[in-house]
């Protein structure tokens, strides 16, 4: 079952400011209830009064709510109000483990798994942190498998995992972790990516974006930019999301009436010049990247060849990474609400262990487009 939820826009002004309208109220009143502003037994104002005091939407305010109300905080009363009530749904203390082998290299992970570990300490859960040895590149296998054994033997409650990409050996490693973990009945709530290449899909939660939509967004940008050959890279090895990526690529060009020819799609290294020299010379005027770091290579890349960016080619990427609007020019990307994502899947999780025969949830929040010069928009 996929769930779709809803984000505010991400102001393009204000980038450094990466929290949806929900979350900074859903941190205002977990905030104010921590504090003792509320107290239990208070009335929290109306929803129509939120509305008007934040400036959103109204199914804006009710999901803040209903996050703390899943969390055991509030108990909304049908006719009266929606009140605190700390005492109403006391959460035990678990034991989560993070199996991420990408944390040191995948940027994304970085703020997805500090929110984990935020939400755990506010509520006195243990969260456990696997070392994958070297922090840029590959990890080490035998190490992932290792940290896999290690947290069952701890008897973990439930392990957030990111499945490996970018190795010929990944498929083999993912599914011994996942092997693992469910022969000892524990549950997992996946980030990012599945272990399956789309359009299959596994019997596990999974919480990210929604990578279809997400190629839909950046191609179609780019076609009303007036490109009309856009090509998409990635590196070999990728994870399934970026199949996602692409589906909504083609999407894109045949909604616009353009047939999306198989020569466009690009598997290689970005830092390849002979390779990269080849994409441009068959006519290519457009570029979407798998993810940021490829198109920063990319364009460093095209500089060495001497094709500018974006005179001669036009650029973009997935994730919207720190350094995104730090390159030159700066990167026209999808944005991925980091912060969101982590506490998405604290919640999955917990539901999970809950409820472990309810089905297999994709929980999908919506990506936002950042528009930057490297695109050739104005």
């Amino acid at each position: 079952m996929a769930e779709s939820i809803e984000e505010q826009p991400v102001d393009q002004e204000k980038s450094g400011s990466r929290k949806t309208k929900h979350h900074r109220i859903f941190e205002y009143f977990l905030a104010d209830i921590e504090s003792g502003k509320f107290k239990n037994g208070d009335r929290l104002p109306s929803e129509a009064e939120l509305v008007k005091q934040f400036g959103s939407s109204r199914p804006t305010v009710a999901r803040a709510l209903h996050d703390l109300q899943n969390m055991g905080l509030l108990e909304r009363k049908v006719g009266s109000g929606t009140y605190v009530n700390r005492a109403q749904k006391q959460m035990e203390s678990w034991r989560f483990g993070l199996l991420i082998p990408g944390l040191g290299s995948t940027e994304i992970f970085e703020p997805i798994c500090g929110q984990i570990a935020r939400l755990a300490q506010k509520h006195h859960h243990t969260l456990l942190w696997g070392d994958f040895g070297a922090k840029q590149g590959a990890p080490e296998l035998g190490l992932i498998e290792q940290v896999c054994a290690s947290y069952i033997r701890q008897m973990v409650a439930g392990v957030f995992f990111a499945p490996l990409e970018l190795t010929e050996d990944k498929d083999r490693v993912n599914r011994s972790v996942i092997a693992a973990m469910k022969s000892a009945g524990i549950p997992i709530v996946l980030l990012d990516r599945d272990i399956v290449p789309f359009p299959q899909r596994s019997s596990i939660d999974l919480v990210g974006i929604d990578n279809r939509q997400a190629g839909f967004l950046i191609t179609n940008h780019l076609i009303t930019l007036g490109c009309r050959r856009i090509d998409f890279l990635s590196r070999p090895d990728s994870a399934p999301t970026v199949m996602l990526r692409i589906a909504g690529y083609r999407e894109a060009l045949l909604n616009s009436g353009i047939s999306p020819d198989p020569e466009w799609v690009h598997s290689g290294d970005p830092a390849d010049r002979e390779f990269v020299k080849r994409i441009i010379d068959e006519g290519a005027t457009a570029i979407i990247c798998a993810n940021d770091l490829t198109a920063a290579n990319l364009m460093r890349t095209l500089d060495a060849l001497g094709y500018s960016v974006p005179q001669k080619i036009r650029v973009a990427g997935f994730d919207d990474v720190r350094y995104a609007e730090l390159l030159r020019p700066p990167l026209t990307t999808i944005h991925q609400p980091c912060t969101d994502i982590g506490t998405i899947a604290m919640q999955v999780m917990l539901e999970r262990i809950k409820n472990p025969a309810i089905p297999p949830r994709d929980i999908l929040v919506q990506p936002t487009l950042i528009v930057r010069q490297s695109c050739g928009a104005a």
